[in-house]
């Protein structure tokens, strides 16, 4: 549980840096603890709880789908087309060191924002989590209720999808799936 660092040596301890603003205020040097997915949900349920409106709130999500990571040209193809979706989108997913990682994109801004929601709360987790995942913050922040009957459907097609890529690297135990 505490660093294997003998107390009186601090600083030669890899673990622990010394800050220079205060001499007793330590700073721990290894990367910050993996977030669970009901962590990552909490985020987004407070992020959305600051917006009054729910014109905010779209803004909020077109900002969201601005912000999401351009997907190689590769995985624009039609085999990484999620049917169900009134937009076209496009989900690639891979595992790496046990865990699975999505990219993904839309040609609809605010279908765009929710696919980089769920990539954020879904990717680099076990794939038991994933296929396990609730995903209780679209109820909580009024996604379902605010969407069109169209984009609804397309919300649970890229769960659906994104759940079965969490299956089969379940079943598989490592790989790529997404027909790579």
């Amino acid at each position: 549980m505490f660093s294997t660092c003998p107390p009186v040596h601090l600083s030669t301890c890899p673990l622990v840096r010394l800050s220079t603003r205060s001499p007793f205020f330590l700073t721990f040097a290894h990367k910050p603890r993996h977030m669970t997915i009901s962590e990552i949900e909490s985020q987004i349920t407070s992020e959305f709880a600051m917006f009054d409106d729910w014109m905010d709130k779209y803004n909020y999500l077109i900002e969201l789908g601005k912000s999401l990571p351009i997907v190689e040209e590769q995985y624009r193809e039609d085999q990484y087309l999620i049917s169900g979706c009134q937009s076209k989108v496009w989900l690639h997913a891979y595992m790496k060191d046990g865990l699975v990682y999505y990219h993904g994109d839309s040609d609809a801004i605010i279908t765009k924002g929710i696919v980089n929601m769920l990539i954020r709360v879904l990717s680099g987790q076990l794939p038991e989590d994933i296929m396990n995942a609730r995903l209780e913050f679209i109820d909580q922040v009024g996604l379902k209720e605010h969407l069109s009957p169209t984009r609804s459907n397309g919300l649970g097609s890229m769960i659906r999808q994104m759940k079965l890529y969490a299956t089969v690297f379940q079943m598989k135990g490592a790989g790529t799936a997404g027909n790579q």
